[in-house]
């Protein structure tokens, strides 16, 4: 039987941005000690964690030295490379394993698990080239998505395509980086569930979350979801068999497109904890980054009851474009919290940090967020 890592120990992180912060702060909470890695200094992790190392991830002689100064590793965004993370596993766990890492940060890889293993997503292609692409094209037809197989996220690297004399300049604009061409999912709304599952296979979800995205950027979430709609289970039912299906240890987020007649199309995973579930921080018992930390340190999971609806509102650098929000104005929401990530500069579209707010339903929590949201640049 493998062995806890028990409170005291050293948990270390692969990446530094504001996932890891929420994740050391948890783990700080819990009695843990934290060593964060990436290639920046004072990163949202790096300042509330007990160790900061700034180096490469392709230095492997400090990836090395890193993970044999902490107990067990995990990441909290899964473009880390590969090789980084084997040279962590050496010596020390690395939790979710780099097979998982592997698969989901690569949007081909990751389609074809998802195809070959049953689970329902859009057709898909393969683009290697131009010719590809039209191949790719004349078969999925029109409109379609063309997105880099990697470092494609927040609507970076993605084309939409509504005509084919549209695929060169689409081809063009990534410079012959591999591709996926996505067939247009004509959907209703957008949805997440995040999961947890532990060494000894448990799991543990907090239900469908939905979600409304502006700009390819997600904007705001609200939860809980009616857990006793056939649409919300079958979205569980599905977070979990994905999960097993990956032999996951840690948190994932299965992302989801609903159809107009009710149908449900996993659009892509993240196998750590995600922006739709930062919410859980106020609204649950258990939030999503101390579920993480509970399984990747062999921890039982904790319960993800939900103690109040809540709604979560993402800031962006464009607050910032006249000046500081009004920080005061959102503070005198009562029922509102602040959450920001401590990152130095401020730019169009960068995730800065986030709102939640609580009430007695998920619709009066998301008034009460987008209003506090609204006053923060009111003033201006």
């Amino acid at each position: 039987m493998t062995r806890a890592v028990l409170p005291g120990a050293v948990v270390g992180v692969l990446g530094s941005g504001q996932l890891g912060r929420m994740f050391a702060i948890a783990a700080r909470r819990m009695g843990y000690r934290v060593h964060t890695y990436s290639p920046d200094y004072d990163t949202p992790t790096g300042q509330v964690a007990d160790v900061e190392v700034a180096a490469p991830y392709e230095d492997l002689a400090r990836v090395r030295e890193f993970a044999r100064a902490v107990d067990v590793v995990t990441f909290e965004f899964e473009n880390v490379p590969a090789a980084a993370v084997e040279a962590a596993a050496e010596s020390t766990p690395v939790r979710p394993g780099g097979a998982i890492l592997a698969t989901t940060q690569h949007r081909l890889r990751e389609k074809t698990f998802l195809a070959r293993a049953g689970f329902p997503v859009t057709s898909f292609a393969e683009v290697r080239s131009l010719p590809d692409l039209q191949k790719a094209l004349a078969a999925l037809g029109c409109p379609a998505v063309l997105k880099a197989s990697t470092m494609s996220y927040d609507g970076k690297g993605q084309s939409r395509i509504d005509d084919p004399s549209q695929a060169p300049a689409a081809w063009a604009a990534l410079a012959g980086r591999e591709a996926i061409l996505e067939g247009f999912v004509d959907f209703e709304k957008e949805a997440s569930v995040v999961v947890g599952r532990s060494l000894d296979g448990a799991l543990s979800d907090f239900g469908l979350i939905e979600n409304t995205h502006a700009r390819h950027i997600l904007d705001y979430s609200v939860a809980p979801g009616d857990a006793a709609s056939p649409l919300a289970r079958e979205a569980v039912r599905l977070a979990g068999a994905v999960a097993e299906a990956l032999d996951l240890v840690g948190v994932l987020c299965v992302e989801l497109f609903v159809t107009a007649d009710g149908k449900l199309r996993i659009n892509e995973l993240a196998p750590r904890p995600h922006n739709s579930g930062h919410l859980t921080v106020d609204a649950c018992v258990t939030s999503q980054f101390e579920q993480q930390l509970r399984a990747v340190c062999g921890l039982p999971l904790g319960s993800t009851r939900y103690l109040s609806a809540a709604a979560m509102a993402n800031l962006l650098g464009d607050l910032w474009e006249k000046g500081e929000p009004d920080w005061r104005a959102a503070a005198a929401f009562p029922d509102v919290k602040i959450h920001l990530y401590g990152k130095s500069e401020a730019r169009p579209r960068r995730k800065m940090g986030h709102l939640t707010a609580l009430a007695d339903s998920p619709a009066r929590a998301l008034a009460r967020a987008l209003e506090a949201r609204e006053a923060l640049t009111r003033a201006h």
